[in-house]
């Protein structure tokens, strides 16, 4: 057998063992993947390069991450694995922004969830959600009011939608709304995978004073099934440092406050 032979195993083996840590964790990063193999940086760019041309990857600055396919396939318990350091910066930037005896309106999301455990111990907060995770989350919290929106079911991803949550909703104003988009862009506004739940987050945005919009970096630049509302529909956008550069001045430059965590 010959030596190039062997060496494209290695290839094939390294690779796959690339997209097995992805599917567990969410993300690689470039440094952590050169000391593991014991080979250089330049030769894990390749290697995530030719993955990204095969569909099984994104490359985003310093790593990759899974496919939004992929992501869009995950349980939500999955989910809640992939960026999680980023999306709890994310969550203790957002507590900053709540008052005690806000009325605040969260739609579903794995970024909104970890909000919603931020925020548990202020007070007097009332909670309008259609998550049934963030009610569950919160509903053990005495200084906390949670009124879910009743309505179809998403037994998936554990939210509610339809004619029954939107008409609730109307009943409803809040101080803030924040929403957990799967793409944020200046040109594409806010988007999401899931249809079903786009008009309860547009709605809920015309209900608050105030829209904080929360998505980790990879969701900056990227654009979603279904669209929510324009970039401009927002008054803050909180994301984490590793956004694309000029996505995040293209925003800012329509006088959107954008906090980097």
């Amino acid at each position: 057998m010959s030596t190039a032979h062997f060496e494209e195993n290695g290839i094939d083996e390294r690779r796959s063992s690339i997209l097995e840590m992805l599917r567990a964790e969410g993300k690689v990063k470039v440094t952590d993947l050169s000391r593991q193999f014991n080979i250089s940086e330049v030769t894990i760019r390749n290697d995530l390069s030719e993955l990204e041309q095969q569909g099984l990857l994104q490359r985003v600055h310093g790593g990759a991450v899974s496919t939004r396919k992929a992501y869009f396939n995950m349980s939500l318990n999955d989910r809640m694995t992939v960026n999680q350091e980023e999306k709890l910066r994310i969550a203790k930037a957002v507590k900053s922004m709540i008052n005690e005896g806000d009325t605040l309106m969260l739609d579903s999301g794995t970024t909104t969830y970890y909000v919603a455990r931020e925020i548990a111990d202020i007070k007097n907060l009332t909670i309008v959600t259609n998550s049934l995770q963030v009610a569950q989350e919160l509903s053990y919290q005495s200084n906390i009011n949670v009124i879910l929106l009743g309505g179809s079911l998403d037994p998936r991803y554990q939210y509610t939608f339809g004619d029954d949550a939107l008409n609730q909703l109307k009943k409803y104003k809040a101080d803030k709304m924040i929403t957990a988009v799967d793409g944020v862009s200046a040109k594409s506004g806010l988007t999401t995978y899931h249809y079903l739940e786009a008009e309860i987050s547009r709605q809920m945005t015309t209900r608050a004073n105030r829209t904080i919009a929360v998505a980790d970096y990879t969701k900056i630049a990227r654009e979603g099934f279904a669209h929510i509302n324009a970039i401009t529909s927002i008054d803050t956008l909180v994301t984490n440092k590793e956004a694309d550069k000029e996505e995040i001045i293209a925003i800012s430059d329509l006088d959107i406050e954008v906090l980097q965590v």
